[in-house]
C-alpha cells in the first residue's frame, strides 16, 4: 500500500505526517499480534499499579528499597504507555499514520521514561550496595531525602535527555519517504527518512546513546562489583544467601532492560535489520515490563504480603459496596410497602 505524505513548503519540502510499515501483510498474524500484545499490555498495567499500590499503602514498605520499586512501577506504566496504544491502533486498522508533531510526543515520552529507568536501576544498585556494604549508615545515608532527590535526578535527567535528543532529530528535514520501518517513532528509524547525510547525526545519536545508556549501567557494574565482594568476605553461608537474595530481582530486571537496549542502540548499524529491531523493542516496550512486576512479586515475601493485603482491602471493600447496595434496596422495598 502507498501512502501520501502530506508536506509543507517553507524554504523546503518536508514530511508533515508519517506512517507505520505494517507486522504483516496476513490480517490472522495482525489480529493474533493484537490479542497477545494486548493482553501482556493489560497485565503489564495491572503488575506495575497494583506494586505501586501495594507499596504506598502499606507502611512496612516505606524503605529506600520499594520506595525506588514503587517509581520504577509509575516509570513502567509511563513506558508502555507511550508507545503500546498506538501499536495496537496500527494493527487492526488500514490508516497507520500518525502527524509529526504526534510522533515527536511520542518520541519524547519514549525517550523520557527509558532513560529515566536506566538512572532509577542505577540509584536501586546504590542502595543496595549501601545495604550491603554499609549496613551501620544505611538509615542516614539514604534518608527519605536522599532517595526522594536520587528519584528526581532520575526523572530530570531522563527529561533533559529526552527534550536534547527529540528537539535535534526533528530539527532535520524529512523530505521522504514518509513510511516508518517500525512501529512507533523510535529514534534510529526516524533518522533513516531524514534527508541527505545523516552519518554525523547517526554518530550523534550513537554517542548520546552511549552516555545514556553505559553510564548508568557502568555505575551498576561498579556497586555489584563492591557488593561481590563484600558478600564473598561474609563468613555465614546464610548472611552470603541472605545478602544476594535482595539483589536478585534487581539484577534479573537489569539484565533483561539493559540487554534488549544496549543489543539495539549500542550495535553497528550494518548489523542492523528491521526484523530483529522490532522484535527488540516489542521485547523492551512489552515483555519485559510485564515480566518486572512478576519477577519482584515471585522473588520478594514481603511484596507478595503487600499484596495479598491490598487485594484484600479492594475485595472487602466491594463486599461492603455490595452490603449498602442491598441495604439500600431493603429500605427502599421497605418504604414502598409501607406506602
Amino acid at each position: 500500500m502507498t501512502f501520501n505524505c502530506s508536506l509543507w513548503q517553507d524554504n523546503s519540502m518536508s514530511v508533515k505526517r508519517f506512517a507505520f510499515a505494517r507486522f504483516s501483510e496476513v490480517t490472522e498474524q495482525c489480529f493474533l499480534l493484537f490479542t497477545l500484545i494486548l493482553l501482556m499490555f493489560l497485565a503489564s498495567l495491572m503488575g506495575n499499579a497494583l506494586i505501586a499500590t501495594a507499596i504506598w499503602s502499606n507502611p512496612v514498605l516505606h524503605t529506600p528499597m520499594y520506595f525506588f520499586l514503587a517509581n520504577l512501577s509509575l516509570l513502567e506504566i509511563g513506558y508502555t504507555c507511550s508507545v503500546t496504544p498506538k501499536m495496537l491502533q496500527n494493527l487492526v486498522i488500514e490508516a497507520r499514520g500518525i502527524s509529526r508533531e504526534g510522533c515527536v510526543t511520542q518520541m519524547f515520552f519514549f525517550s523520557f521514561f527509558g532513560i529515566s529507568e536506566c538512572c532509577l536501576l542505577a540509584a536501586m544498585a546504590f542502595d543496595r550496595y549501601m545495604a550491603i556494604c554499609s549496613p551501620l549508615h544505611y538509615a542516614t545515608r539514604m534518608s527519605r531525602g536522599v532517595c526522594v532527590h536520587l528519584a528526581m535526578v532520575s526523572w530530570g535527567v531522563g527529561c533533559m535527555a529526552a527534550l536534547g535528543q527529540t528537539n535535534y532529530i526533528f530539527s532535520l528535514d524529512f523530505c521522504g519517504p514518509c513510511e516508518i520501518d517500525h512501529f512507533f517513532c523510535d529514534l534510529l528509524p526516524i533518522l533513516a527518512l531524514a534527508c541527505g547525510d545523516t552519518s554525523h547525526n547517526e554518530a550523534a545519536v550513537f554517542v548520546a546513546a552511549t552516555l545514556c545508556i553505559s553510564s548508568p549501567f557502568l555505575l551498576i557494574i561498579a556497586s555489584y562489583g563492591r557488593i561481590l565482594a563484600a558478600v564473598l568476605s561474609m563468613p555465614s553461608p546464610e548472611g552470603r544467601r541472605k545478602a544476594l537474595s535482595t539483589c536478585s530481582s534487581h539484577l534479573l530486571v537489569v539484565t533483561l532492560f539493559y540487554g534488549s537496549a544496549s543489543v539495539t542502540y549500542l550495535r553497528p548499524k550494518a548489523s542492523h535489520s528491521p526484523g530483529i529491531d522490532k522484535l527488540l523493542a516489542l521485547s523492551y516496550t512489552v515483555v519485559t515490563s510485564m515480566l518486572n512486576p512478576i519477577i519482584y512479586s515471585l522473588r520478594n515475601k514481603e511484596v507478595k504480603a503487600a499484596l495479598r493485603r491490598t487485594l484484600g482491602k479492594q475485595k472487602k471493600m466491594k463486599e461492603r459496596k455490595k452490603e449498602r447496595e442491598k441495604d439500600g434496596g431493603r429500605e427502599n422495598c421497605t418504604c414502598q410497602s409501607v406506602l
